[in-house]
């Protein structure tokens, strides 16, 4: 019988979650904050760790194969981000192709997610060292509150799902309640900051950006039939899992500063 939406079951990863969340927090606070060197050896870090986790997701009997693409993963980037070449784009390539290439199954799954996963976190070094910590701040408490609001929504009041076939656990209240949420970060930013009210209704989309982010993952763990990418993370399962929409966000504003100049997201 399903639990009601008041009892406790609903909640019973709460603890588990409010830790690593707070854990999380704070390390990726230091590491926007310092910046530089520091910051872009945790996203090269979480980058190579995800590449192993969806590696994992795919073939689980192949571990140390994960493991060289992960430790692949670190040094191209770093390279990358080192150099800063137009050539070097085409580095993003290597992992890529050389993982599809060891795999027997599922390798435009794994050449796809790759990619992506390595161009959002190039992307977000970048965001901040070029655009700077407030704005790295904005597009992280979008995703973040957006997430918050999302779950005790989704959880509290239940309702109709939001694409059940690929994510049943998602419903239509918390991806609502993510948008509003969005919004007013949006709306915090443009009473404190520089920024346009056009910041509100970007920050509005970047949630259902960060939304698609997680969707594509949890369609990927569906066809993988696995649960969670990893068990590193009590109450979050792996990386991949707790920064999925993170990685949709930051696709998302790449392609838009590619297409557009961004109006309002200045400080």
């Amino acid at each position: 019988m399903k639990a009601p939406l008041t009892s406790p079951q609903n909640w019973d990863d709460l603890k588990a979650r409010t830790a690593s969340s707070v854990g999380m927090t704070v390390v990726g606070a230091v590491g926007v904050i310092l910046g530089g060197v520091w910051f872009q050896m945790m996203v090269v870090f979480v980058t190579a760790v995800m590449i192993w986790e969806l590696w994992m997701m795919i073939i689980a009997d192949q571990p140390t194969r994960g493991m060289l693409l992960a430790a692949l993963v670190a040094s191209v980037m770093s390279g990358q981000l080192a150099d800063g070449t137009w050539w070097g784009v085409l580095l993003f390539l290597v992992v890529p192709l050389i993982g599809a290439a060891l795999l027997k199954k599922e390798q435009l799954t794994f050449f796809a997610f790759a990619l992506g996963i390595q161009v959002a976190g190039w992307g977000l070094v970048h965001f901040r060292v070029d655009f700077g910590f407030i704005w790295l701040l904005w597009l992280m408490s979008v995703v973040i509150i957006s997430d918050v609001c999302g779950y005790f929504a989704g959880k509290s009041l239940g309702g109709p799902k939001f694409w059940p076939k690929v994510s049943p656990k998602k419903t239509w209240s918390g991806t609502v309640a993510g948008w509003i949420g969005a919004g007013v970060v949006g709306v915090v930013f443009m009473l404190f900051t520089d920024a346009s009210p056009w910041i509100v209704g970007i920050s509005m989309v970047l949630s259902l950006a960060g939304q698609m982010g997680d969707i594509a993952e949890s369609a990927l763990k569906r066809r993988m039939g696995v649960k969670d990418s990893s068990t590193l993370i009590p109450g979050h399962g792996g990386l991949f899992d707790r920064f999925d929409a993170l990685l949709g966000a930051a696709l998302f504003m790449l392609m838009l500063a590619e297409v557009v100049q961004v109006p309002g997201v200045a400080f």
